[in-house]
């Protein structure tokens, strides 16, 4: 068996009373399970797989402490002896599995979706319709009441400790920020009032549980947001947390509301590890870093040179179970590495919808999909390697079928090598990486740089024929659409046309995006852009001196004039993720890309594009049009439905793109390949 080289990672860590197998956190991640008591058995099958895993510390979702703390109407809570049951089928789960696992307690305060939120002052949020009550006096000290209730719960339903999160804009966080805290009293003005509310909650809840029980605390290190704290108080407030009880200190960055990026792809690797390495210089008890680590290298390194104890990953862990497994013996080729889409998970957790994972389907379905071994292996092709193909080739051979992958190209896949030409989704690379290996280790037959027929598929003798053959781009019906200036976003992001300096884009979705960001960057300036070049582009300080660590941005000169157009009215990018989708506006809107809506195409000729905006004519001197007009499925090989089919003839299937030509979809084509695939 291989053995490691990320032994730092791995070593235990031991906290006087108890000691964890290794460094590695897998971080709170709302799934929406915690939410109905019904749904705790899947909620226990998600930890189990997490905990046989190898992660060293597993934090739950947020627990409210009471109903003025619910993140949605009756969310998850702990705040009687009747909810025990529930959790100790979850704690039964990890600890069966030789895990640890830490029940996080979260106040949403001014966040919470629904009327009967609080917070320390009468400001509402951006991200929730409902205006808080400031706490009284009384309603401060029933707040503490009921986190220290819930922690004494928790240590009854045998978790090993709690979270109590103070970070990311939430309660505690909106206490100690003057952005949200304008008080009068004890409970605001001085940051020594301000940290009052959590400097009592850590003090009563560590008096009620005792020594022996983990306490680990998320501060927020950077708050990105106007009224942030300076890093002096951010220490400050550190110092006294550990001073009350803390055992472990998790850093949280950036509020909810802040206008900075923090999680998503584009945000460089271990962005924010230099900060959580400050914290640990100013405090005795572990700290953990967070955000954006999604490998081991840069894990391994935090821990080795001292900068952090552990390290947090959350999105990570939904991405593959395995993790730390395949870290331990070697094989960190063969991890499913989380590449920062937020498609599946927060996406999904915003829209009160279960949280999964683009890349891993399974995350949180884990007693419903299942990969179970066959008793009856049959003979499978799938053709075409994009995520969808791929998804199919490896799941049913997963399952023990005998499996042939074929692609027209000479390697597998498909959109995802286009996708990850875009600057800020280099990340997508990793996810080809993951599925090379796993062809290989499966044994998938993978038949490359042929374009298979229907006859071929029918005389070689499959049982099941798989059809993932995607997409052609839509050519739309404008007068001039194949003069020289119109170009594919295919040829454009694979580099084989190079576009002027004024481009026009045809199509404001996904794909329209993407392309813009492409054709924004300096092919000069290598990818991924560097933490500090990314920090100048959004104006963040990592020092933290003022103003929760934001200064003003100083981003580069935009490389081309671009015109971003879509024919319907409305907000272009408007079917974009909730999470990232604003991030892909305001790198557009600060690069000066002009973005119109409700346009009607005329014609393409060599003054340019000839549109009309309202009834008003005009003409877009570019250089070039860039088509990102729509798709439409390639499923040539599919046949008549209205035939009868011949005996012994395959079963045909159709999934992704070649099922159904909407904008580029990965996380449908990957979730349809591996259902398909667990049910042949």
């Amino acid at each position: 068996m291989s053995t490691t080289t990320h032994t730092h990672l791995l070593r235990p860590l031991n906290l006087g009373f108890t000691t964890l197998r290794n460094r590695v956190v897998m971080g709170s991640m709302h799934t929406g399970l915690e939410d109905r008591y019904y749904n705790y058995p899947k909620l226990a099958a998600y930890f189990r797989e997490r905990a046989r895993g190898g992660v060293g510390l597993i934090v739950t979702g947020g627990i409210s402490p009471d109903r003025r703390g619910w993140l949605l109407p009756f969310g998850g809570t702990l705040n009687s002896f009747f909810d025990l049951a529930n959790h100790r089928l979850v704690t039964r789960a990890v600890h069966e599995e030789g895990g640890k696992i830490l029940m996080q307690i979260l106040h949403s305060g001014r966040y919470g979706y629904q009327p009967f939120v609080v917070s320390a002052s009468a400001i509402k949020s951006p991200i929730s319709k409902f205006k808080p009550r400031p706490l009284s006096e009384r309603g401060i000290a029933s707040t503490i009441h009921d986190y220290v209730r819930c922690a004494k719960l928790a240590q009854d339903a045998d978790y090993d400790g709690v979270e109590i999160m103070g970070s990311e804009g939430y309660l505690l966080n909106q206490f100690l920020c003057k952005r949200t805290n304008q008080r009068t009293d004890d409970w605001g003005g001085s940051i020594e009032n301000r940290m009052r509310l959590p400097l009592e909650i850590v003090r009563q809840v560590r008096e009620a549980v005792g020594r022996k029980f983990i306490l680990m605390y998320r501060i927020s290190i950077l708050d990105l947001v106007d009224g942030g704290n300076s890093w002096e108080e951010v220490v400050q407030v550190a110092q006294a947390l550990e001073q009350a009880g803390v055992t472990i200190f998790n850093t949280g960055v950036g509020w909810h509301e802040a206008r900075i990026p923090t999680i998503v792809t584009s945000v460089p690797r271990a962005a924010f590890a230099s900060v959580a390495a400050r914290l640990k210089a100013s405090v005795k008890v572990p700290v953990v870093a967070s955000n954006r680590i999604n490998m081991p290298d840069e894990a391994e390194a935090m821990i080795a040179s001292g900068q952090v104890d552990m390290v947090s990953m959350a999105r990570p862990f939904l991405a593959d179970a395995e993790f730390v497994n395949k870290v331990a013996t070697g094989r960190v080729d063969e991890i499913n590495t989380c590449i920062g889409c937020n498609q599946a998970c927060l996406d999904h957790t915003f829209a009160n919808q279960r949280a999964s994972c683009l890349v891993n389907p399974r995350a949180g379905h884990e007693t419903e999909l299942v990969y179970r071994k066959t008793t009856q292996p049959r003979r499978v092709a799938v053709v075409g390697a994009g995520p969808a193909g791929m998804s199919a080739a490896t799941v049913a051979a997963e399952c023990g079928h005998e499996v042939t992958l074929f692609e027209s190209s000479d390697s597998i896949g498909g959109q995802f090598k286009v996708a990850m030409r875009v600057p800020g989704k280099e990340e997508f690379a990793q996810t080809l990486r993951y599925f090379a290996r796993h062809i290989e280790l499966l044994g998938v037959k993978l038949v490359l740089n042929q374009r298979v027929t229907r006859a071929q598929l029918l005389a070689e003798g499959f049982d099941e024929v798989i059809l993932a053959t995607g997409i052609v781009p839509r050519k739309p019906s404008i007068e001039g659409v194949d003069h020289p200036k119109v170009l594919s976003y295919l040829d454009v992001l694979q580099g084989k046309v190079t576009p002027g300096k004024q481009v026009a884009i045809i199509g404001a979705g996904g794909i329209g995006f993407d392309v813009a960001e492409f054709l924004l960057h300096d092919p000069a300036i290598s990818l991924p852009v560097s933490i500090e070049r990314w920090c100048q582009e959004w104006g963040v300080d990592l020092q933290a001196q003022a103003n929760g660590g934001l200064v003003a941005p100083a981003p580069p000169e935009p490389y081309r004039q671009l015109f971003l157009l879509q024919r319907k009215a409305g907000k272009p990018g408007a079917g974009l993720g909730k999470t990232s989708g604003w991030v892909h506006r305001a790198v557009l809107q600060r690069n000066d890309v002009k973005m119109l809506s409700g346009v009607a195409y005329e014609r393409i000729d060599d003054a340019g594009l000839h549109i009309s905006v309202d009834g008003m004519p005009r003409v877009l001197p570019v250089d070039h049009v860039v088509l990102c007009a729509g798709q439409e499925s390639l499923a040539e090989l599919m046949p008549d439905t209205k035939a009868q089919a011949t005996p012994g003839e395959p079963r045909f299937h159709r999934i992704g793109g070649a099922a159904l030509a909407t904008e580029l979809d990965a996380k449908r084509a990957i979730r349809e390949g591996a259902v398909l695939a667990a049910r042949l």
